[in-house]
């Protein structure tokens, strides 16, 4: 038989192989596209399941309890607001875990850059309060960033030069800016008429950060917004960002090719920690108007989860946090109408991180998202 017949019948037999036989196989240019984004999803759907299940055992009807979630998050304009104030914050302190994620590094400090932040901005608001709204609300924002950003940068040197895991000094950092936090509003920076909840001398009404106009939500969103984009083109389409996933993937050979992995480093875990601090200067000049306890509010801790449920990807941080924005916004309205617990929210927060942690195993392992073999 002529060569040109036996490969025109190989051909007319790979064509008439059943597809069931063959499999299913999605373009090579779409696989690690729908990968990243079916897998999150599918984790949260599975952890809304758990959470249903939960909901039920504690005597309310899990569907309900949905809907409500629903009406509080996104039900009206009113109920969408409250979920972007929300959302504001989480943006911002989840790029302090998504940035040094592409070093390969697991940062959890947030909340301890968030509070520091605050604290930051706090004392440069007063310290220029004579100064124009603009220059006050510039200083206070630089000020808040530097401190974040020197924050986690420590956290990022302690790593790169003595070897100390960068999971247990993050958290232990929340901790020490936490206790910063108490240890200032009671002493130095106390505002004798704070009484029943010691705070810092109030920050002047015309200093503070104004509502965006026509609507309840404050400026700290568009930061929020524009820093996740920033992050998004540092990272994805710039030699910096390239960079850092080199180091990410392989320090060794990051090394050999000449990078420069220690600089590389704290910069991308100081720009990190300078969007949390970003985050609690937003808080301190557009919620508090000072510096109390209430500064340190969770923000950080559920910002965690919003970094891991995007992959570390500055577009999907901003979409996942205002999901969570929303289900954060929905706590007081399942403790009324269905008397769970205070803590509901914080148990589906659980268990969205324990199925994305599960769901990290995963990746790679489904048939439909692997390269096609020959």
């Amino acid at each position: 038989m002529p060569v040109e017949t036996e490969q025109t019948t190989a051909a007319v037999q790979s064509v008439a192989l059943p597809a069931a036989k063959r499999g299913f196989k999605l373009p090579a240019n779409w696989r690690n596209g729908a990968e990243a984004i079916v897998m999150p999803v599918a984790a949260v759907t599975v952890a809304l399941a758990l959470f249903g299940v939960f909901c039920t055992l504690q005597g309310a009807n899990a569907f309900s309890v949905y809907a409500a979630i629903n009406r509080a998050a996104f039900g009206s304009w009113y109920s969408f607001q409250n979920t972007l104030l929300r959302a504001a914050p989480l943006m911002l302190a989840a790029l302090c875990t998504a940035l040094p994620a592409r070093l390969g590094y697991v940062v959890i400090g947030n909340e301890g850059a968030l509070v520091v932040g605050g604290l930051g901005a706090v004392a440069a608001g007063l310290l220029v309060a004579t100064w124009p709204p603009l220059l006050v609300l510039t200083a206070m924002a630089v000020t808040g960033m530097i401190c974040g950003g020197l924050w986690i940068a420590t956290v990022g040197a302690l790593k790169y030069y003595r070897g100390v895991n960068e999971t247990i000094s993050s958290l232990l950092m929340n901790y020490i800016g936490i206790a910063l936090l108490k240890y200032l509003v009671n002493g130095p920076m106390k505002d004798p008429s704070s009484l029943n909840k010691p705070s810092s001398y109030p920050i002047a009404d015309e200093n503070m950060l104004q509502p965006i106009p026509g609507t309840n939500i404050h400026w700290g969103l568009a930061y929020g917004i524009v820093a996740c984009l920033i992050a998004w083109f540092l990272m994805e389409h710039t030699t910096f960002g390239f960079k850092a996933k080199v180091i990410g993937g392989n320090i060794r050979a990051a090394r050999i090719a000449g990078l420069s992995v220690g600089a590389i480093s704290l910069i991308t875990c100081f720009l990190g920690g300078a969007a949390a601090g970003l985050a609690g200067m937003v808080e301190v000049a557009a919620v508090h108007g000072r510096a109390n306890e209430s500064l340190n509010a969770f923000y950080g801790y559920s910002s965690i989860l919003v970094a891991f449920v995007a992959r570390q990807h500055g577009f999907a941080t901003i979409l996942v946090a205002t999901l969570l924005g929303g289900i954060l916004a929905s706590g007081g309205i399942l403790q009324r109408n269905f008397q769970l617990p205070d803590a509901t929210i914080l148990v589906f927060q659980g268990l969205v991180f324990l199925v994305i942690l599960f769901s990290d195993s995963l990746y790679g392992k489904f048939r439909i998202f692997q390269e096609q073999k020959a």
